[in-house]
Order: C-alpha cells, then structure tokens, then sequence
C-alpha cells in the first residue's frame, strides 16, 4: 500500500509567522533565549542523526534497548488499531514497534506527524514500501498545536519518543499533556519516552560532546534566522555551552557571545556584551515519580514504566482514564 498524500496543517507562511515571533520575543527578553525547535532545517536534523550515533550520547541507543525488549509486550497489551507518531522524523526506532505489531496483527494505519514536509514525505514512502499492509497517513503539524488534527476512532496508541518532552519547560509540559488527553479517548494509549536524572557527568557530555558536532548543531539555529530572516548572525562567533542545573535538574545548551556584537535580525538591532548567553534549548530529566505524577494530573494512569539495563532512560506506557 502506497502512502497516502500528506496532510498538510502547518504551511510555510506559518512556520514563517512562528519564527518570526519566536525571535522577537525571544532576543527582546531578559536574558534572552530561542526555542529549539529552529535547530531542524535539513542540516540540523542531519547533524542530530549524527549526535545519536555519537558515543557519549546515551539517550537514543538507551531508549532503543527499552523499545527492543518491550516492543511486543507493548503491543500485545495496547492492541492498538491506530500508532501515531508525534514528532516522527524518520521514525527509526518506532520501526521496533511496528515490525511488534506486525507480528501481532492487528494494526492498520501508521500516523506520523512532523513539522518537517520533506523528512515527514521521505519517511512515509519508506515506512508504506516496508510495511505494505499498513496505511500510511503523513501529518505536517506541529504537535503543540495541531493535536485536534488526530485521526479518531479505534483504540489509539500515540507515541512520544526521544525524550522530547524534556525540551518543554514544566508549564508547557502541563499544558501539552492536558491537550494530548483531551485529543484522546478513554481506552487510548500513551507511550513517553523520558532521560531520567542522573549523574550529570554522564549527561553533560551527551550535550557537549568531544567531536564538537552538538556545537554545531547548537549554531545552526543561528544559520537558520540568518537565512530565514535575513540576519546578519556570526555563528563562529558564539561559543557552545552546556550547563547542568541542579535545581531543576535539566541541561540548558547555550550560545555564548565571544565579543561584544549588533546583531540586525527583523526591524531589531539586538546587542550582545562579551560573554553573554542566549538559551537554545532545556533538556528536562525525571524521575519515575515525577512522571507519573504529571500524567496521572493530566488524567493518564501509568501502566507500566521500564528502564533500559543501566537505568538511564524510561519508557512509560500510560492509558487514557
């Protein structure tokens, strides 16, 4: 079965829009900061394939093991009709859960949805040439806001992998979840993937690595404005920094000016002093607890949670009350 044509939700003019507000707010604030998600044009997301593979990051090949011994189990208790994917980009490791399903039976449509058109359109070939019995139904969407775009009807299983969610700060996490049980129904599925707390002298390094390639990756946000606003950024200008916060227990990478610098982006003159640092990215780490606390909140009842062997990285499996 071909994949279906992708629908589309999230066109390039609101991508736009976003972006532009994102920058204003975000290099007008004090201190000043940019969200993340502006890291993925076709070269950040292929430096990001590149940091997964790297050896001091851990949370990919951690949250692959858990996928690997569960898959089935996973799908044998959800039975689920209908897998969706948040946030899919190629959809590797979801490929675990669908050769699980696969071997179940049972399964009949595959909905990834992704703010990326030409990631999301690649996958969707891919994934309809390799499972030829599952519908494949392609969402440009972005997941914060487009969860009213999400099939309904069947029993559901929505995934949201990665440790992504630790890139929301606390009050988004909240209202992000909340969204996501209000888009499903009783009897639906939920699977969380979440980086767990830790000794910070593993997780620091996953975001500063020796290679030098989350830098860069951390810079390109940069690259991007510069070519989607017209800015006038200096990349190598700004310095990769990853700090650990213990008392939120979260990573924040950040880009640190090496000179004092004006920067021209939109109508804005923005001024760095010498050492100064914009926020690119929170990276959340939890406890088991603090999981299910914040799902059973937003009306989900956790299931089951499992680790991976060293006790890195924890899937939660969580049902709709």
């Amino acid at each position: 079965m071909s994949a279906e044509p992708l629908e589309i939700y999230l066109e390039e003019q609101d991508l736009g829009r976003s972006l532009r507000e994102d920058v204003r707010f975000g290099l007008t604030a004090e201190p000043k900061w940019l969200p993340p998600k502006w890291f993925y044009d076709a070269r950040g997301s292929h430096l990001f394939e590149e940091i997964t593979r790297l050896p001091e990051y851990y949370p990919t090949r951690a949250e692959r093991a858990v996928l690997a011994e569960r898959a089935d189990q996973i799908a044998e208790r959800t039975g689920a009709k209908t897998l969706i994917e948040l946030g899919s980009g190629s959809s590797e490791k979801t490929r675990l859960l669908l050769d699980a399903f696969t071997r179940r039976g049972g399964l009949g449509t595959f909905v990834p949805l992704d703010v990326s058109v030409s990631a999301l359109r690649q996958s969707t070939v891919d994934i309809a040439a390799d499972y030829p019995g599952l519908r494949v139904r392609g969402i440009v969407g972005d997941f914060t806001r487009q969860l009213d775009r999400l099939p309904t009807g069947g029993r559901r299983l929505v995934l949201f992998l990665g440790g992504t969610i630790g890139n929301l700060l606390p009050v988004e996490r909240a209202e992000f979840l909340t969204s996501m049980r209000a888009a499903l129904e009783a009897g639906d599925w939920l699977l969380l993937g979440a980086d767990l707390v830790k000794d910070p002298a593993v997780i620091v390094p996953a975001y500063n690595d020796t290679a030098g390639v989350t830098a860069d990756f951390n810079r390109n946000v940069l690259r991007v404005i510069n070519r989607k606003l017209g800015a006038n950024f200096d990349p190598e200008a700004f310095t990769h920094v990853a700090v650990w916060d213990p008392q939120h227990e979260w990573v924040e990478m950040r880009l640190r000016a090496e000179r004092r610098m004006r920067v021209r982006v939109l109508d804005l003159d923005v001024e760095f002093a010498a050492g100064e640092e914009l926020r690119t990215e929170i990276s959340a780490k939890f406890r088991p607890e603090g999981i299910a606390a914040e799902l059973t909140d937003a009306g989900f009842a956790t299931r089951a949670f499992w680790t991976d062997p060293e006790g890195l990285f924890g899937v939660t499996l969580a049902k709709a009350d």
